[in-house]
């Protein structure tokens, strides 16, 4: 029988236990599980997680707004009872790689296809634009215990509308800093001639994983809507994805919504392609 148990904080060997559960998950369906959040949330975050048990093994985990059921345990309810024990009324979970298990647990539980994350990549072998600043702008790096607020304001506008990346905060910044990836020559800020920021574009390197090399990440792309220059949100999506494809990289990633027509256009004609699905499911 599933035993399910609530924390708001997790003990070391909880932790060491939930990232082996998400790494048996990955070997089995090809796709990581957790997101960079909810892993933020496992190791040292504070916040409603769920562990679920079968006769004292770790069998599944919920937090962050994901869950993740090890492979061995499947169909046995355990996502089910998962879901159960974070009550009744709207509940959101997000789904990694567009599953037929998650769909049906989804469709079991009473959630429907809400949102759908789109993960792109492309070649850096032969990148060959070339980033045209619009007058009056230029680009610098991130000054760590500098430009935090600045960054923050200009995140909050340029993403106001978006459910997860316009509500971070200076903690949320700070633990990014604090990762092992942070690197502020690859944080690059746009800004006029005041030193204003007008826009940014904060790449990621990911080491090499099982089949994939190291990839470069657009991590986050904004621009102020308040100070908006005329392709300007080109001009750094190429000027970062410019800076990765120097340093050696050969493959590029980005996570976009599949509604955002826009941004899709763009990455389009950079020469992204959708690589991967993610889903949101919701209900209520």
């Amino acid at each position: 029988m599933t035993d399910v148990r609530s924390f708001d904080r997790l003990s070391d060997a909880a932790v060491a236990g939930v990232l082996a559960l998400a790494a048996a998950a990955e070997q089995a369906d090809g796709v990581y599980p957790l997101s960079e959040d909810t892993v933020f949330l496992v190791r040292q975050g504070s916040g409603a997680q769920v562990l679920a048990y079968d006769d004292g093994a770790l069998v599944g985990y919920a937090g962050g707004g994901e869950l993740v059921v090890h492979p061995f345990f499947r169909r046995r309810g355990v996502g089910t009872a998962l879901l159960g024990s974070l009550g009744e009324g709207p509940l959101a979970f997000w789904a990694h790689g567009d599953l037929p298990g998650a769909a049906a647990l989804a469709e079991k539980t009473g959630f429907k296809r809400a949102r759908v994350l789109w993960q792109m990549r492309r070649s850096l072998t032969d990148f060959s634009f070339e980033s045209v600043l619009p007058e009056g702008v230029t680009l610098r790096h991130f000054r760590p215990g500098h430009d935090e607020e600045a960054w923050l304001g200009v995140n909050s506008r340029a993403f106001a509308h978006h459910p997860e990346q316009g509500r971070w905060t200076l903690d949320d910044l700070r633990l990014r800093e604090a990762a092992p990836w942070f690197d502020p020559a690859g944080f690059l800020l746009a800004v006029d001639i005041s030193d204003k920021l007008l826009g940014y574009h904060w790449t990621k390197v990911h080491p090499p994983a099982g089949d994939d090399p190291a990839l470069g990440e657009i991590y986050v792309l904004g621009v102020d809507p308040g100070g908006h220059r005329r392709g300007l949100g080109v001009a750094l999506s190429v000027a970062g994805l410019r800076h990765l494809a120097d340093t050696g990289l050969t493959q590029a990633l980005l996570y976009v919504d599949e509604s955002n027509s826009a941004a899709v256009a763009l990455y389009r004609k950079l020469g992204f392609e959708i690589y991967k699905t993610d889903v949101n499911y919701q209900r209520g």
